[in-house]
């Protein structure tokens, strides 16, 4: 493969990973200014559902267009899965550090790969073993185990962020089965559009317009729903399209790092060296995982399996 192309993937990978680290420091600095939770996780979801939607019904038409069959399915990730995901990663960030949250949510791949051993008998080897370990132990430094008052501080927070990375591993393995017969930005879009949907009818639809919010606030709002939804999202899929998944996975844990930082330099969270270490071990755990699965993808068998495909499918 071309090495610019790589690059381009690598590059678009990263900035996708920055500016999500940057829109959660955003809800933080929103929240420290009064807004409430679950007033930012309506509006975020509704106007990038709505952009989104405007977008792929004037550029790009046939990526609406889905089967009547699969509309129970769409309701699932949206309006259950999707919903849950949005609502449990930003009500985490209300209540503790913004990379502690973000890094709770980073244990879905673990949860991942815990079910996929559970229920689809995928063979359980050593580095999966030690990547769940690593992940255990370094979600329970990241939250503060160690300390007793730090843990009953944030108990709220935690379960937050446990839900999080519960829905987040939902939304990947559901998610998943729609991308093999729908693009990504379609799963994405209607995912998107009937959380919303349930966002609006559980909490008062639309009173965000007539809200008081200042101009500071609303531009920290636009900020997440174009730089922390909408372009990463693009970005991602894009970097995805130019280097494989496993790749662009394992540069996205520098979403939790740069989250750090942001969150340091603008809202004064500071990271303890034992919640340092429990980072560098979730992280350690991804790129565990993601090197296994790369390496299951490249072997023999999985290779064989991918040619026995293409051939039956070369032969309808």
């Amino acid at each position: 493969m071309n090495p610019g192309i790589i690059t381009r993937g690598y590059l678009c990978v990263m900035a996708a990973a920055l500016m999500w680290a940057s829109s959660g420091t955003a809800g933080k600095a929103l929240f420290i200014s009064g807004m409430a939770p679950f007033d930012l996780i309506q509006i975020r979801v509704t106007l990038s559902a709505i952009s989104i939607l405007m977008v792929l019904g004037v550029f790009f038409r046939d990526m609406l267009k889905i089967r009547m069959k699969d509309v129970f399915y769409f309701v699932v990730l949206g309006s259950g899965v999707m919903a849950l995901c949005q609502s449990s990663y930003f009500m985490a960030i209300s209540k503790i550090h913004v990379a502690a949250a973000i890094l709770l949510q980073y244990m879905a791949p673990s949860l991942v790969a815990l079910f996929s051993i559970c229920f689809w008998k995928e063979r359980l080897t050593v580095f999966k073993l030690l990547a769940l370990m690593l992940s255990l132990a370094g979600c329970y430094l990241v939250v503060g185990g160690y300390n007793l008052k730090l843990l009953e501080m944030n108990t709220q927070g935690i379960l937050w962020g446990l839900a999080a990375a519960v829905a987040f591993a939902s939304y990947s393995l559901l998610g998943e089965r729609g991308m093999h017969r729908y693009n990504p930005w379609t799963v994405h879009v209607y995912a998107l559009l009937f959380a919303s949907v349930t966002l609006n009818v559980v909490h008062t639809p639309f009173a965000y317009l007539s809200s008081s919010y200042s101009i500071s606030q609303w531009m920290h709002i636009i900020y997440i729903v174009i730089f922390g939804t909408i372009l990463p999202f693009g970005l991602y899929f894009v970097g995805i399209s130019h280097i494989r998944s496993t790749r662009a996975s394992i540069t996205a844990t520098l979403e939790p790092i740069s989250a750090a930082v942001f969150a340091y330099i603008f809202v004064g969270e500071i990271f303890e060296p034992l919640q340092i270490l429990g980072g560098a071990c979730v992280i350690a755990s991804i790129m565990l995982l993601q090197w296994q699965r790369e390496h299951d993808d490249l072997s023999p068998e999985i290779i064989r399996r991918q040619k026995n495909i293409s051939r039956t499918h070369s032969l309808q």
